[in-house]
């Protein structure tokens, strides 16, 4: 839907183009040397696996192909959020490919420890479902991610790739729901996240704000969330600003620009898949520590929106595409 081709390829600077090392391809799949290296270090190699990644096993090739798609997700314990997010996202998945075995695995171990203990359900962890996979006899595993930014759990979600691509003919690994954002003519994840993120804003006057609250990452991924408020303030939204839990920008980041507005109705809304723990006790919450709390203190009038994004059909969508990549590369030749 809000699917943007790219260009033409161009040669990368990335660290090394000044020394001629990489070149981007004109689709999404990722980059690739740059023909005029001939003799490409492992180093060299390893250091262009950005965006999709594809491992061919060559002591598989001979193998016959089985395939199966692994969607990995952090989870939720909040089983009315899950159903409404991300089941319905991998149900969409699943609808997309309905001839694949679809698998879904929950990066947070703890979460998965939880949904047993209080459900009776069994969610396998990333290292779970690819052992499944193999003593199923699948060949071939096309990965994806529902992680919002490349932060830590996306790290996560390469490290199981580079340790279990040797074990399947072939491994393919998607990126998250932002990855690109316009750079050597790629194209824009950020942008086409707000416009699609932007169909559940309400409307908003000179005197009503709309505040984002993200997770927040120690990982340097963190800086994704200036270049969100870039393109929200590009795109003319009106007064919405972004937030995180535990990154930056914090909260009171925030409330200094709301003032110096004159902003008096403030609408909080999670921007994470899930409406769980972050979203119903951190921003909502009773508690004098919330969100909600903290700013009615500030004399706001509050208004929360505990919705994650895995309901926004747009996002949805957005997801689809994502799979709809790592199971192209799966697929190519």
């Amino acid at each position: 839907m809000f699917h943007k081709k790219l260009k033409t390829a161009l040669i990368l600077s990335l660290a090394l183009t000044s020394f001629g090392a990489f070149s981007a391809p004109s689709f999404a799949a990722g980059y690739t040397l740059n023909p005029e290296v001939k003799d490409a270090t492992p180093a060299l190699k390893k250091a262009a696996e950005i965006g999709v990644r594809t491992y061919n096993n060559p002591d598989m090739q001979n193998e016959a192909n089985k395939d199966a798609i692994l969607v990995l997700s952090f989870g939720t314990t909040y089983k009315d959020s899950r159903q409404k997010t991300i089941d319905q996202t991998v149900s969409a998945i699943k609808a997309a490919h309905p001839d694949q075995k679809v698998v879904v695995a929950f990066t947070s171990h703890i979460i998965v420890d939880r949904i047993k203990a209080k459900e009776g359900v069994t969610v396998p962890t990333p290292e779970q479902a690819m052992a499944q996979l193999k003593k199923e006899g699948y060949t071939r595993v096309a990965i994806t991610s529902l992680d919002i930014i490349p932060g830590m759990e996306y790290a996560y979600d390469t490290a199981i790739f580079d340790l279990y691509k040797h074990d399947f003919k072939k491994l393919t690994l998607g990126t998250p729901l932002m990855y690109w954002m316009g750079q050597e003519d790629q194209r824009d994840d950020i942008a086409e996240f707000v416009k699609a993120f932007s169909t559940q804003f309400p409307k908003i006057g000179k005197k009503d704000a709309i505040l984002v609250m993200a997770h927040g990452t120690p990982h340097p991924a963190n800086a994704y969330y200036s270049v969100v408020q870039n393109r929200l303030d590009a795109a003319d939204l009106g007064n919405v600003y972004i937030y995180s839990v535990e990154g930056w920008p914090h909260l009171d980041t925030v409330i200094p620009q709301l003032k110096a507005k004159g902003i008096k109705h403030v609408i909080l809304m999670p921007m994470m898949m899930v409406a769980g723990d972050h979203a119903n006790n951190d921003m909502a919450g009773a508690d004098a520590d919330s969100h909600k709390s903290i700013l009615e203190k500030e004399g706001f009038t509050v208004t929360t929106y505990i919705h994650g994004l895995g309901e926004n059909e747009a996002v949805r969508q957005m997801f689809v595409e994502r799979a709809d990549e790592a199971w192209n590369a799966l697929e190519a030749q």
